[in-house]
This record gives C-alpha cells, sequence and structure tokens, in this order.
C-alpha cells in the first residue's frame, strides 16, 4: 500500500468522536447570545437610538451621523463586554466566499494615551483594497480604492474575538462588487411590486418580505484521508478512482442512523451556530455514504444568504477540530448523489400572510392563485436567466441524475393544482356571470385547501417544485452563494408582479370590470401563456427531452452556454429597468463568472496531469516490473511450456500497457488543449474551449487510470479508494 495512503488509512481508523459537553442553557436560551439583536441593542442603546434604527431597516430611511455614532458605541461596549478586540467589515464578494478584514478596537489618542475606539464613521463604510477581488474590467489593478458599507439589516455577530459587522462592497465609482447589493435591490423590487398586487386583497398590507430557507447538502470525509487526494485537496472532488462494489444502491444511509463521529460534529456545529442567531432546525444521513443535510428554519431572505455564508465558514472550522473534511463541491464522488443546495422560497406580508398558501376562503385562495400564476409566469419566461443563475462548472457535472433536477428549466406543480389551472384556464372571456362567478369560487377555488392536504407527491426530478406553500428551486448548486440565484427569481417575479397589475388595472379603470373579474381575465391568460414550463413527469427521461425541445425550453448543458443569457438585451433590460443592476454591472458578473470557469477546469486539469504522470503510471509500471520478474521466472523454471503457464501474466501486462500509452497520450492532447486555450484572447472563447476541448479528456484519462487501479495490486496503489473515503467513519 502507498506510504500517504497507508498512513492516512490507519490516522482515520484511530479517530474517535470528541466528546461534546451540552451547554446548560436550552438551546432557546442559547439562540443569538453573540449576536447583536434587538434584546442586545435595547440594552445597549438609548430608545431613540433603537427606534431610529429599526426605522431605518424596516421603512428604508437614511441613518444619520449622530444615530451611527451611538450605534457604534453601543456595538463596541457589547463586544468589548463579551472579550472581542477586533472588529471586520464581513462581506461577500465575488469570489462566491466570505472575506473580512480585521482592526483592533486598540488606538492612540493625540496625546499617545491607549484607548478602545470605534465610531460611526469606522462602523459605515471601511477600505479594502478592491484590485484583488474579481471586478470583471470594473477597476483596473491600479485603481485599488473600493468600498464597504454596513448594512444595518444583518445584525453584526461574534466570531471569537472579532466583530463582524455584515456590508455590501462597491468598487470606487460605485458598482456593485459583490453577491449582496443586487440581492438587497431585488428584495425592494419584489416587496414594492408584491405589495401592490396584495392590496387588491387586503389594504392593510404595507410589505412584502421574500422568506427563503435554505437546505445545504455537504459531504464528511475524514480529514487524513482527504489530505492524501490531491485531487480532493485542490479540486474538491475526486477526478479519478474506479466506483465500489458497493455505493448508494442498497439505500441504506439514508434516513439511518447518523454516525457518532458526524453527529459530534453536528451538534458542535449546532451548538455554535445557535449562538449566532442561525436557526438550524433538521439535521439527517443523505442517500450517497458519508454525505449529509442540514436545514434552518425559514428567514428573511437576506438574512438566510447571510447565515448560509457564515454556516459554511463555521462548518469548515468546526470539521478541522473534529479531523474531517467538508465537501461542498457539487459532485465530489462519481457514481453517487451530487450535493445541491435546495432554495425554499416563499413571500411573506407585514400582517403575518405567506402569499403562497392558501387559505381557508375563496377570496383568500385568488390571492394565492394570483401569486401562484405570476410566480409560474416569471419562471416560464425568463427559464434561460434562471439556468444562468445556477450555472458552475461544479453544477454542470451534477445536473441530470441522482435525483439532481437535469438543465432543462420546468416547474412541477402536482396532479391536483394542474386541474385547477385546467379549470381556470377555461374561464370564459369577460365578465363572469354571476353563476359562474359562484360556482367557480366554490368549486375551484374554494376547494385549494383540501387538495394541498393530499398533494404531497415531490418530483425530485425538477428544478422548481411547487411544495404545498413555496416554491422550492432545487437546482442550486451546494458550493453557491444564494444571492445571485435569488436575485434573479426575486427579479423575475416583481417584474412579472408589475405587469399584471397594469394589466388588471387597466381592464378594471378603461374595461370597468369588477375586480374579480379582471383578475380572473389576466390570470388565464397567464396559464395559457406559461403551460409549456409545467411538467409533472421524469426529467431524466429521453422523451422529457424532445418534449421540451418541442415546448421551445432549452437544454443548456455546460456553463459557458448558460451564462450567454445573462447578457441577452432581455435580460440587461429586466435588471436596468428594474434598477437592480446596470449593463455594465451585469457584464462584468459575465466575465468574472466565466473566468471563474476557465480557472477551475484549468486547474483540475493540471491536477488530472500530475496525478496521472506522477502517482498512478509510476505504480503501474513498477507492478508491471514485478510481473516480467514474474514471467522471466517462470521462463526459468518451466522452460518452453512457460507462455502456457504465464498466459495470463503477460495479458495482465499488455493490458496495463495499453492504458500507460492512452494515459500519456491523453494527458499529452490534454494539455495541448489546455495551451491552445490559454492562448485565446476573449474570456468567451477560452471558456468554451476549455468546455469543449479540454473536458472532454477527463473522461478518457480516467477511463484508464480506473481500469489500472483494477489490475494493480492493492498493496502498491498509492491514491486512497472511494471504498476508503466513503465508508471509513
Amino acid at each position: 500500500m502507498g506510504y500517504i495512503r497507508f498512513h492516512a488509512l490507519n490516522a482515520a481508523l484511530k479517530q474517535k468522536p470528541l466528546s461534546i459537553k451540552e451547554p446548560k442553557q436550552k438551546r432557546s436560551e442559547l439562540f443569538g447570545v453573540n449576536v447583536f439583536n434587538d434584546t442586545s441593542m435595547r440594552e445597549y442603546m438609548t430608545k431613540e437610538t433603537f427606534v431610529a434604527l429599526k426605522e431605518a431597516v424596516n421603512l428604508g430611511k437614511k441613518i444619520d451621523r449622530k444615530t451611527a455614532d451611538q450605534v457604534a458605541s453601543a456595538m463596541k461596549n457589547w463586544a468589548i463586554n463579551r472579550g472581542v478586540t477586533h472588529y471586520t467589515h464581513w462581506f461577500q464578494p465575488l469570489t462566491g466566499s466570505t472575506a473580512e478584514k480585521h482592526d483592533a478596537f486598540f488606538d492612540l489618542d493625540s496625546s499617545g494615551i491607549a484607548l478602545e475606539s470605534f465610531n460611526g464613521s469606522k462602523l459605515v463604510q471601511q477600505e479594502p483594497d478592491a484590485s484583488s477581488f474579481p471586478s470583471g474590467g470594473i477597476r483596473n489593478t491600479f485603481e485599488a480604492r473600493g468600498y464597504t458599507a454596513w448594512d444595518p439589516s444583518s445584525p453584526a455577530f461574534i466570531i471569537g474575538t472579532t466583530l463582524c459587522i455584515p456590508t455590501i462592497f462597491v468598487s470606487y465609482t460605485g458598482e456593485s462588487l459583490d453577491n449582496k447589493v443586487p440581492l438587497i435591490k431585488a428584495l425592494t423590487a419584489i416587496d414594492q411590486a408584491a405589495t401592490d398586487v396584495a392590496k387588491y386583497f387586503d389594504k392593510n398590507i404595507n410589505k412584502v418580505i421574500a422568506t427563503l430557507g435554505i437546505e445545504q447538502e455537504y459531504f464528511l470525509v475524514d480529514k487524513a484521508l482527504a489530505n492524501s487526494r490531491p485531487d480532493i485537496q485542490m479540486a474538491g472532488r475526486m477526478l479519478l478512482g474506479h466506483q465500489p462494489a458497493k455505493g448508494q444502491q442498497l439505500d441504506d444511509h439514508y434516513f439511518g442512523s447518523i454516525p457518532d463521529r458526524a453527529l459530534a460534529y453536528m451538534r458542535d456545529l449546532e451548538i455554535e451556530s445557535i449562538r449566532l442567531g442561525i436557526p438550524l432546525k433538521t439535521r439527517h444521513n443523505e442517500v450517497a455514504p458519508n454525505q449529509f443535510e442540514l436545514a434552518p428554519l425559514f428567514e428573511e431572505a437576506s438574512l438566510a444568504i447571510d447565515h448560509n455564508s457564515l454556516l459554511m465558514d463555521l462548518m469548515q472550522k468546526i470539521a478541522k477540530k473534529h479531523h474531517f473534511t467538508v465537501l461542498f463541491h457539487e459532485k465530489p464522488f462519481a457514481g453517487v448523489n451530487g450535493s445541491g443546495k435546495h432554495n425554499n422560497w416563499s413571500l411573506s406580508t407585514d400582517t403575518g400572510v405567506n402569499l403562497l398558501s392558501p387559505g381557508k376562503t375563496p377570496k383568500s385562495n385568488l390571492q394565492f392563485l394570483t401569486f401562484f400564476v405570476n410566480t409560474i409566469k416569471a419562471i416560464h419566461d425568463y427559464a434561460d436567466l434562471l439556468r444562468a443563475s445556477i450555472a458552475t462548472a461544479g453544477n454542470d457535472i451534477r445536473l441530470g441524475a441522482n435525483e439532481a433536477p437535469p438543465s432543462i428549466i420546468s416547474v412541477f406543480i402536482g396532479k391536483h393544482l394542474t386541474e385547477v389551472l385546467d379549470e381556470l384556464e377555461n374561464v370564459s372571456d369577460g365578465r363572469l356571470t354571476p353563476e359562474e362567478k359562484t360556482e367557480l369560487k366554490l368549486n375551484v377555488v374554494g376547494k385549494i385547501p383540501e387538495i394541498l392536504l393530499d398533494n404531497t407527491d415531490r418530483n425530485r426530478t425538477t428544478p422548481m417544485a411547487f411544495t404545498g406553500n413555496k416554491f422550492e428551486f432545487r437546482a442550486v448548486g451546494s458550493s453557491a452563494n444564494c444571492g445571485k440565484s435569488m436575485t434573479v427569481l426575486n427579479t423575475i417575479v416583481a417584474h412579472q408582479l408589475q405587469k399584471f397589475k397594469k394589466e388588471v388595472d387597466y381592464l378594471i379603470e378603461v374595461k370597468e370590470m369588477k375586480k374579480d373579474d379582471a383578475i380572473f381575465n389576466v390570470l388565464r391568460e397567464l396559464i395559457k401563456e406559461s403551460k409549456d414550463i409545467r411538467f409533472e413527469g421524469d426529467g431524466y427521461s429521453e422523451e422529457w427531452i424532445e418534449n421540451a425541445r418541442n415546448r421551445g425550453l432549452k437544454n443548456t448543458s455546460n456553463t459557458p452556454q448558460a451564462l450567454k443569457y445573462q447578457i441577452t438585451d432581455d435580460s440587461i433590460a429586466l435588471f436596468e429597468s428594474n434598477q437592480i443592476m446596470s449593463k455594465l454591472e451585469i457584464e462584468a458578473r459575465y466575465e468574472v463568472e466565466l473566468e471563474d470557469y476557465v480557472k477551475k477546469i484549468q486547474i483540475e486539469s493540471r491536477i488530472l496531469g500530475d496525478i496521472s504522470q506522477n502517482h498512478i503510471i509510476p505504480t503501474a509500471v513498477t507492478y508491471q516490473n514485478k510481473l516480467i520478474k514474474n514471467v522471466r521466472g517462470h521462463k526459468k523454471i518451466f522452460g518452453s511450456l512457460h507462455k502456457e503457464y504465464s498466459s495470463e501474466q503477460i495479458k495482465l501486462i499488455q493490458q496495463i500497457s495499453k492504458y500507460i500509452s492512452s494515459i500519456v497520450t491523453d494527458v499529452e492532447l490534454m494539455t495541448e488543449a489546455r495551451k491552445s486555450a490559454n492562448k485565446l484572447e476573449s474570456i468567451e472563447h477560452k471558456a468554451d474551449a476549455y468546455c469543449n476541448k479540454v473536458i472532454p479528456y477527463f473522461a478518457k484519462i480516467r477511463y484508464a487510470c480506473d481500469k489500472l487501479e483494477l489490475l494493480v495490486d492493492d498493496e502498491i496503489w498509492p491514491l486512497t479508494k472511494y471504498r476508503e473515503l466513503l465508508f471509513t467513519k
């Protein structure tokens, strides 16, 4: 057995679950103790400052310098009383991860006396170096200035001895350089548009909040085993390795008893998360071996995304204590389920109503149908943009198999709701007669709650599923920052609701229709226009691919192709008209994401070449030499009969030679394809070349390497194998 593999396995087998001491307090008592939340604010702020801050968050009012100074003073005192020494503006640049620069509260006054200093200007704004973050050409390297600006809607929190202040990140010239600024603007747009429509049903509604619950799937792998694999270390996934005889086919891991080591990790993670105000609720084994899932309660969308980003950081830090490595890659292991990040999205009013949940009366159900049908229409009209919002190199590998949705965007609503929409589609034109209106409300609209009680089917092969009181966007990858996909979803629904209101108002004001008649008429047309996006069958079937093509739905299988839909005239007009992003910002993100794609494939290509040439081939040659020595021994002993007795060994030598030759040839061709791609000036052409010219060699090289793994003596194989990574607990 290879030296590194042997010691990695030995170290992994010695690991025992850490003893986690449960706090004496209940989880509910621990919740948010490390967060500068309303409770902490009331304790450390004056009532006047607290009210001003809450009005800024809830009503969008500006915070003046005096209020900012008072908030900063309260925040500093709260943090220092909890042992904090530094503060940082915590933000989410276009790298997809989080970033922070720490500054000490420690300062010297003009006379050289040491003190703890933190004021409103330091709270509100900081200046990190923007040149080293992706900007897509918005900023040149010599134009380094960028700003982080406080986001008061997301509470500050403490990690270790550092106060973390959630912020946005913008360039010196004002363009957004993060995932949060467009999201906040999209949430403002959906608030305004949904509130306007909701007032048809309840004049007391003054605000609509997009809510989000993010289910996070991940793999836990022993740290020593992960570190023994160069591909897992640097790419987050196994680029080669023969699949074990047993994978997930027995379904014995899913919802099974959680292994002790994993459970100890989860308990530790949950305690720290609860302290940080992350409301983790659910934990369980996922389908693949060593795959797990956690899920929090629903929160406001912006806070939910902040919490998910913080949670991913926390998961990695706590994993180290438990001698684990967390794999967030969408497809770390071939042949078993990949990992997604299911985004459960809905809309709630300030009166406490979920707009995507039917009520007990026909009136509340008409409200439900209004938001339900408009969401489906938005997805229909901007399906390609939604596909672009989840496009990454890792997600390309995941989509389309093992319970991951396909690349074709469709919506699953279930048999019974399909029947409801079909019946609404046939509502007569113009004004409804009193009999028609009564029949429609009682026999169709009035029965929706009863229908949904039994409508519990869940289609795991659809990217977007309605699951009773929310839409579940299942196509988002496990490593993604959900800010991008949620910016798109909230923007397109806001845009559609704006159009809906104009059409309804026109029918009411110009055609003098009654409100319900106008709403039914517009909904009927939307149902007809969006029918093609609804699909209830098997998303993996060949029939669906042909069916989707006939419906005009695109099957966009790779990231370079998908990202092009971000920069179409329609997409740019959508974002600009809703004041979400400018054309410059959209095109900059397009370039950043293409560069990210190219770099990740480039890295994987280099890793694959290195492992193949420096690990696999030398090991195969070593074993081949043993076989040759064995054949020579046969000849010495058996003379002319040696070929008869050595035929299998000779055949094995020939097979090994064939696969070695194949690896050498394909690695050389892959390297040349990579060099050719690197010479291309256009990032679009470069991405296309990596996708279509470089990636195809991955499967060829892997096939030959995996065949050698089956042929070469297990005792000398240098790389930790699938069965060891997936089944070592």
